[in-house]
């Protein structure tokens, strides 16, 4: 029966562990789920065994019903956030996507496979929310859907640091520098010290900021929501960045202190993507990004349509990153119109 000691296993590998605790967080029904499909493949395996007594078919079952099994698990939703899937010899992971610098995955955390659907289509910016809760940073949108397992460290800076590990040193293999937009949802004057103290155990894989100077690494963190400046007051070297809003157009902090200007676009705009621009809006819009690429900054809008017409306007008038929450219909735009 040695060919089927990996089943018992697979039970064990399985269960959702919290990263803290080491606790496991796999409901009762889940793991019943699981156990009765590994008991109906241990069935089918011994059955198997009984009708043929070559042992050489062993190695090529085994690996077969290792990959039944673990689909069959996602059929029945037992995977959950976090889940250890044993290594199996030959397989290799899928080459890199094609990095398409104007991507950005709005919310990316919402997704399916929060960083990893991103990477897969391509994308080299990503935006995570954050919340203070205790002292670890949690990634949620709304507090009240924050979880322990999901932080900032295990759903991001853990698996960037593993892949720039890998890409000999970017997230994609000779590739650009990546941004990581923290959107911060607490207060900034609890947050953001727990926020660098954390960042600074990633300063390898970091881009960093002096005064008179950017050291371009793999990842680029820039922060959103609830910031300000001064939390950047005494800092001889920064892990980090501020994202502008439409108020900093004129301002002559450095782009390496305010690399981007967001905005939310149904606030200074009307369009909603049907038909044309009006000349009138198409002329604010270019004067706003031309106001900001003077300043070296990069220009976003968050809020707009998020459809191929509206991105094509975005990207003839000079607007630096598209924000979507469709990761294949953009990374699709983007490799249809080169």
């Amino acid at each position: 029966m040695t060919g089927i000691n990996f089943l018992p296993n697979l039970v064990a590998y399985c269960r959702i562990r919290s990263p803290a605790t080491g606790e496991s967080l796999t409901s009762p029904g889940r793991l019943n789920k699981i156990r009765a499909v590994k008991n109906r493949l241990e069935t089918h395996v011994v059955s198997y065994n009984t009708r043929r007594s070559k042992v050489s078919c062993w190695t090529n079952l085994a690996s077969a019903l290792t990959w039944l099994f673990v689909l069959t698990l996602s059929w029945f939703g037992a995977f959950g956030a976090e889940v250890s899937i044993p290594k199996t010899g030959g397989w290799k992971a899928p080459p890199d996507a094609k990095p398409l610098l104007h991507a950005h995955a709005h919310n990316d955390y919402e997704h399916k496979r929060p960083l990893f659907d991103a990477l897969d289509h391509g994308f080299c910016s990503v935006e995570a929310d954050i919340y203070l809760v205790g002292n670890r940073l949690l990634v949620a949108h709304n507090k009240s859907d924050v979880k322990p397992e999901r932080t900032l460290q295990a759903l991001y800076l853990d698996p960037l640091r593993e892949r720039v590990k890998r890409n000999g040193g970017r997230v994609y293999a000779n590739g650009p520098e990546c941004t990581l937009l923290v959107d911060i949802k607490s207060d900034w004057h609890a947050l953001y010290p727990v926020l660098r103290r954390t960042l600074t155990d990633y300063a390898e894989i970091l881009t960093t900021f002096s005064e008179n100077e950017i050291h371009t690494n793999a990842i680029r963190v820039i922060l959103s929501g609830n910031r300000a400046l001064e939390m950047f007051t005494n800092q001889p070297i920064r892990y980090a960045a501020m994202d502008g809003t439409l108020d900093y157009l004129k301002s002559d902090k450095p782009a390496g202190l305010l690399p981007w200007i967001s905005s939310n676009w149904g606030q200074s705009f009307k369009w909603s993507g049907q038909g044309a621009i009006s000349a009138e809006e198409k002329l604010k819009l270019k004067d706003i990004v031309q106001q900001a690429h003077a300043k070296g900054r990069l220009v976003r809008f968050w809020g707009g349509p998020d459809q191929e017409n509206f991105w094509r306007e975005m990207i003839k008038d000079g607007v630096d990153l598209i924000n979507t929450d469709d990761l294949s219909g953009l990374q699709k735009f983007f490799l249809v119109n080169q």
